[in-house]
């Protein structure tokens, strides 16, 4: 393949989570825009679902007059709704915010074209598979018209579709604008990810799994057929992870050719002036509503142990963590000391406990703990909630006279929960351990994110965060490195609890000059992980997808 030294023009940026805050996805992109506008020099739009009809939305920031013309042309032209502005995010990049509401009408068209043309398979879907469909394809028909209305034939265009829910769209952009270069990621197979949600050992038989074979079996044909196809189709194919590249292989049969590993950006961080006054403020915080719901006096020499993230008992290792501090309780050997698990999972939650809300307010100690001091708000499932029913199996109660009490914080941390009234990153920083040992994770953001805020951080060799680690320190990472990366099999179960059990038990043990030491070593290990470092992988994407597309056109003429 000659080389064509065609840098991209036009970079779009296709997700379901561009101005729409609810997963990883969204932190991936939010967080590299400022840097990807850089380093590209490209005009960089990121494109995303318009689901916020009648209610404000915090991050998108609209510009009516930001390609006023074309916008008229798309909707009388094409029928395509779409509000334009900027992305209220580092960088401030132009978002398109596309309305797909009206494709509903031409669903099985749509989908039998799909099959016709790419033997995309929708003939099994159900739940968010029609809405994902829909937003996808009016995605790449907005990228169609704007390309038509506004961009040059000799310009080089690069549409980048991620996950799943934004294939079916790449797909036909390439079918009616060959000239167009495709990328695809996803950050997590569909297939895998239900594998291992469904409680089965994706690893010991991990050679034995065929993709198709699992899809039928799991009732997710759909999905796994847009992946699959658009893994094969794109011209150039990316995951976030070594681990999950071998997924890909082995689940969607391709290779991925660039691994396109996810950085972050420090700028949430606390400026270092302002860092340590933060800090205390997470953990007063913490430490008043811990003490007003179990009726205690514990001090900052409590030491304070949380995990985090999305509600995915298995594959986010909740259930691991809570065996291991189960261990830690019954191996009496931090008996001494005050320990404090905060599981920060939002769950189906139906209010912040009012008890709690007017005991917080008072100035006065409480003497007495609350009736089931175990969570911090009521959920709207309590006797069913997989967290709730582990504790209590598990015989934990914090009562006022156990030294090691297990607290669910089932809510967003977004400053208004009604209890800690802060966010997730303020209470973050007040943190004395991480514990993330996923048995599922492509990557892993939180553990990335805790060590950035200078919290020492355990995850797993099943993440592909804890993999970096490993590879970056060139040996098996412990906790002295700021981060701990547990070693997790299907078959190891006692043996990984008992590990993060002992690395709290070290904590514990430490001085406070052994605990900075390790504090320092977790934010400089992070700042290794920051876009500047990690945004040649999408560039290197970019070119060999450009790559490819004009070499066909050449080889075509």
């Amino acid at each position: 393949m000659s080389s064509t030294k065609r840098k991209p023009n036009y970079i779009f940026s296709v997700s379901w989570e561009v101005c729409n805050k609810i997963g990883g996805i969204y932190t991936v992109l939010s967080t590299q825009a400022k840097t990807l506008k850089e380093e590209s020099g490209a005009t960089l739009i990121y494109v995303g679902p318009d689901v916020w009809e009648g209610k404000k939305n915090p991050l998108f920031i609209e510009d009516k007059t930001l390609y006023a013309i074309w916008k008229d042309y798309a909707r009388e032209t094409d029928g395509l709704k779409v509000r334009v502005g900027y992305w209220n995010v580092p960088g401030r990049p132009i978002v398109f915010l596309v309305d797909f509401m009206t494709l509903y009408s031409m669903k099985n068209s749509i989908y039998g074209r799909a099959w016709e043309l790419f033997k995309v398979d929708s003939m099994h879907a159900y739940g968010d598979y029609d809405e994902a469909s829909m937003f996808s394809y009016a995605a790449a028909m907005a990228v169609k018209s704007f390309y038509n209305f506004n961009i040059s034939a000799n310009d080089t265009v690069v549409y980048h579709a991620h996950e799943w829910m934004t294939g079916l769209g790449a797909l036909f952009l390439k079918y009616f604008i060959p000239q167009i270069s495709t990328v695809f990621t996803t950050h997590a197979t569909s297939v895998g990810r239900s594998i291992c949600g469904n409680g089965k050992a994706l690893y010991e038989f991990f050679d034995g799994y065929n993709g198709d074979q699992m899809a039928r079996e799991l009732n997710m044909e759909s999905k796994h057929s847009i992946e699959k196809q658009t893994a094969h189709q794109v011209d150039c194919f990316t995951t976030v992870s070594d681990i999950t590249a071998r997924e890909c292989t082995q689940l969607l049969e391709r290779t991925p050719d660039v691994v396109t590993v996810n950085g972050f950006e420090d700028g949430f961080l606390p400026s270092a002036d302002k860092f340590d006054a933060a800090r205390m403020d997470a953990r007063g915080c913490i430490l008043s509503v811990a003490n007003k719901l179990f009726g205690t006096e514990w001090g900052d020499e409590t030491v304070i142990v949380a995990t985090g993230g999305r509600y995915e008992f298995r594959n986010k290792g909740i259930d691991l963590f809570l065996e291991s501090m189960r261990n830690l309780r019954d191996s009496h050997k931090t008996a001494d000391a005050h320990i404090l698990a905060l599981i920060n999972v939002p769950a189906w939650v139906m209010e912040p406990r009012r008890d709690l809300q007017d005991r917080v307010l008072q100035k006065d100690a409480a003497t007495t703990p609350l009736s089931m001091p175990l969570t911090t708000h009521w959920l709207h499932n309590m006797s069913e909630d997989r967290v709730l029913n582990a504790l209590q199996s598990m015989g934990f109660r914090n009562a006022p006279e156990d030294n090691i009490k297990v607290l669910f914080v089932p809510c967003y941390l977004d400053g208004n929960d009604g209890i800690f009234n802060k966010t997730y990153y303020d209470l973050l920083i007040g943190q004395d351990l991480a514990v993330f040992p996923s048995y599922y994770e492509p990557w892993g953001y939180t553990p990335l994110e805790s060590a950035a805020f200078r919290v020492p951080t355990v995850t797993s060799d099943l993440a592909g965060f804890g993999l970096w680690v490993n590879s970056v320190l060139k040996h098996d990472a412990e906790l002295e490195d700021g981060v701990k990366v547990v070693h997790r099999t299907d078959g190891n179960w006692n043996e990984a609890a008992a590990d993060i059990s002992n690395q709290i038990r070290k904590w514990v043990e430490m001085d406070f000059r052994q605990r900075e030491e390790v504090r320092q070593k977790a934010g400089k290990l992070a700042k290794k992980a920051l876009w500047k470092h990690f945004i040649k992988y999408y560039l290197k994407a970019y070119d060999f997808a450009v790559e490819k597309t004009w070499s066909k056109i050449y080889n075509n003429k």
